[in-house]
């Protein structure tokens, strides 16, 4: 396509040049080009009906699901706006969310109806649609199915339209949506920070910001329309958004969609369909590596899997096991450094010129500036200072909060807030957050560099720091730890091995033995969660 235009005029283009190829396969069940536009076409023709006009928000309350990527071009189709609500939210948390937005639409998955049934009455929602996890499975899946997506469909409750049968009864009449007149500087996304300092906010994405890093992100990424991709991290994170909803649009790409992780399924699918591009976050390549007899799967056709370090460091060691694993041409590395605000992707990975531990180097069109986060002064190669980006994927804001925007939008740059370094030949290294930098008699100690370090104790699995309050020090470093399976290790022995392998200020005062780190839908650990626990 010669001029910018919204993504979903590229699934329109896919729909006219490959109308019966497979768009998504969901669990052997095809949904191709053709009915992913009519299906979205038809369903943003009945938002309309019910009184969506451009500019509104509608929100998205499910988990993956094929539903997800009907509803998400459907409603852009109209210039409404996407609204993702995190499925793991509670009540209170998606009443915060609908009320921020004023939402009058909300499209459920049947399972998380009665939280939305909870809110209802206290929030400006005046029409329910709900979306089947289990509809659209083939009669014999050829993957394993989560048990929480078998079973026959429940009746909906009174008031609660049908989704998918409305898109599928409206597409086989042929319904299309009245033209709309969409800017590419409108908004198109409202996606919510996970809200680790604060209350979340909706930072207010455009159609241009959307496009732009779909677009660097495809080139990085290697997409093409011959290519297979699988889809695991969640659709209503912005990371899984530009992977499962954007790329494969824009490229042309069939995609094999899974509802949730398991690693049994993730080896079954690569080897089925020949996947050839997969993003994932660095703990589930482990876990595909521990599933019993997986060397049955033939993996040689994975060519591209960029990872992300969530919980583990996604290391040149891990990669290299990784790439033995699957004995073909996969390349594996660190796959970038993003945030919502800027629609993700700031860096990418050069597959040709990896530097391990580091987060690549600045994607096209995107300029990265380190700077002193009191004076703004840029900071010299080496030196770590605040990631300020500056790229037509920033936001233009956060919705009704200008005070807020005021601070993180600064003449066109997004201060990130996030404490980073760019060596002499351009590549990021992410440090860590400013705000849960832990200052320790006068040190900083970033809990992303204990970390680190922590998880490369063989009895550690999984690690997270933060600051603890103390009388002499100011504070301390506390460590939450997860330890491996059949592991044995005591506060004391960890203490005395963090002595031998960190500099002294930053060894953990105070060790806790846990089960598991909380963590947000997207694996990112919540350690305001853990000072809850504290």
């Amino acid at each position: 396509m010669s001029a910018d235009q919204p993504l979903h005029e590229y699934l329109r283009a896919n729909a006219r040049q490959r109308p019966d190829q497979a768009a998504v396969i969901w669990y052997g069940r095809v949904i191709t080009w053709r009915e992913l536009d009519d299906w979205s076409d038809a369903l943003a023709a009945h938002l309309q009906g019910i009184g969506v006009a451009q500019g509104d928000p509608v929100a998205l309350f499910m988990n993956n699901c094929p539903q997800y990527i009907v509803a998400h071009h459907a409603i852009q189709k109209i210039g409404a706006i996407v609204c993702p609500c995190g499925p793991l939210n509670k009540a209170h948390e998606l009443q915060y969310q609908l009320d921020d937005l004023g939402a009058r639409v909300i499209i459920a998955a049947d399972n998380l109806l009665p939280i939305v049934e909870q809110v209802r009455g206290d929030t400006a929602l005046t029409h329910v649609l709900a979306a089947r996890y289990g509809e659209l499975l083939p009669p014999e899946p050829d993957l394993p199915v989560p048990p929480e997506i078998q079973g026959a469909p429940a009746p909906l409750p009174l008031g609660c339209g049908d989704m998918l049968q409305i898109a599928r009864t409206g597409a086989q009449a042929g319904v299309r949506p009245t033209p709309v007149a969409i800017g590419m500087d409108d908004v198109a996304l409202m996606t919510y920070t996970s809200g680790t300092t604060g209350l979340p906010k909706g930072a207010m994405l455009s159609f241009g910001n959307a496009l732009f890093k779909t677009r660097v992100t495809v080139g990085n990424f290697g997409l093409a329309p011959d290519s297979l991709a699988l889809s695991i991290a969640p659709l209503y994170h912005i990371a899984g958004m530009l992977m499962g909803v954007n790329l494969p649009i824009y490229a042309g790409t069939t995609q094999v969609l899974l509802f949730r992780f398991d690693p049994a399924a993730v080896l079954q699918a690569i080897a089925q369909y020949r996947v050839t591009h997969w993003y994932s976050i660095a703990p589930m390549n482990v876990a595909c590596m521990q599933v019993p007899d997986a060397q049955r799967f033939d993996l040689r056709s994975l060519q591209r899997n960029p990872t992300t370090s969530f919980g583990i460091s996604f290391t040149e060691a891990l990669a290299r096991q990784w790439e033995a694993f699957t004995r073909g041409p996969c390349i594996s590395h660190e796959a970038a450094y993003g945030l919502s605000e800027t629609h993700t992707m700031d860096s990418g990975m050069p597959h040709d010129a990896i530097r391990w531990g580091t987060h690549g180097k600045p994607m096209p069109g995107v300029t990265i500036r380190i700077v002193d986060p009191e004076t703004g002064v840029e900071k010299a190669a080496g030196e770590v200072g605040e990631i300020t980006l500056r790229s037509p994927g920033n936001f233009k804001g956060y919705w009704k909060k200008p005070e807020a925007t005021a601070k993180t939008l600064k003449e066109g740059w997004v201060w990130t807030g996030d404490m980073g370094k760019l060596d002499a030949e351009g590549y990021l290294t992410f440090i860590g957050r400013t705000k849960e930098m832990i200052k320790v008699s006068g040190y900083s100690v970033f809990p992303e560099e204990v970390e680190t370090i922590l998880i490369k104790h063989p009895a550690i699995a999984q690690a997270a720091a933060l600051a603890e309050p103390d009388a002499e020090k100011g504070e301390v470093v506390k460590a939450f730890i997860v330890t491996k399976a059949g592991a044995s290790l005591t506060a004391d022995e960890l203490v005395a091995w963090c002595r031998d392998n960190m500099a002294p200020y930053k060894v953990p005062r105070h060790v806790r033995f846990i089960d598991a780190l909380p963590a947000t839908g997207s694996g990112k650990v919540l350690r305001r969660l853990l000072k809850d626990e504290a």
